[in-house]
């Protein structure tokens, strides 16, 4: 499968780490769907935005990001929701910066370090970016999290995996502010969702 080379290890910006904001998304802009009192995590009808993760194209190409990339920021309600990501590895081989309200020890799981970063996003993305040296900054959400990012100017690329499904409701990831202007970078596709990449104009 041809990897765009935006999802490719991908050195330095400007002489620091390229921030990165990914995350699914549905046609109609949301990505959570609704009632997440009873569906916690993704909502009702959520699950299937993350459905193209389940092909052997969206795992080369989720693959080929990680690679990319030298540290994680997400925020406390994914952490919480995936149970730091369950298993005694945590998933990712790299460090990962949790940014919550609720201070909290650093969490270790095998290669996996949670740092959890009280002083918001700013504080996070400082970070993250010292402990990723010549790799990215890969911010996994949720919606709070890259809307924060996105005001602050502290995002220098934005990919979104367009999931084929309307949910009508939900989490939406831009609320109407005005946002940045974007340029496209690149475009893919997959079985489930369509990937799009975005150098954002500072």
């Amino acid at each position: 499968m041809f990897i765009p080379e935006s999802f490719r290890p991908a050195l330095v910006y400007m002489g620091m780490a390229i921030v990165e904001a990914d995350i699914s998304m549905s046609v109609d802009g949301f990505v959570t769907g609704p009632d997440l009192a009873i569906f916690p995590g993704y909502g009702r009808g959520g699950e299937r935005l993350h459905a193209w993760l389940q092909h052997e194209e969206g795992q080369q190409l989720i693959a080929a990001t990680f690679a990319a990339s030298g540290a994680v920021i997400t925020s406390r309600q994914v952490y919480d929701d995936t149970d730091g990501w369950a298993n005694e590895n945590g998933f990712f081989a790299m460090p990962v910066f949790v940014v919550t309200h609720r201070p909290h020890d650093q969490v270790r799981k095998g290669d996996t370090t949670f740092t959890f970063v009280t002083g918001g996003v700013a504080a996070a993305v400082e970070a993250a970016t010292a402990a990723a040296a010549d790799k990215r900054v890969h911010i996994m959400g949720g919606a709070s999290i890259i809307q924060q990012a996105l005001r602050a100017g502290l995002v220098d690329r934005l990919r979104l995996h367009i999931a084929p499904l309307l949910l009508g409701s939900g989490t939406a990831l831009f609320d109407g502010g005005n946002g940045p202007q974007l340029d496209l970078l690149s475009t893919t596709a997959t079985p489930e969702a369509s990937h799009l990449t975005y150098q954002v104009r500072h």
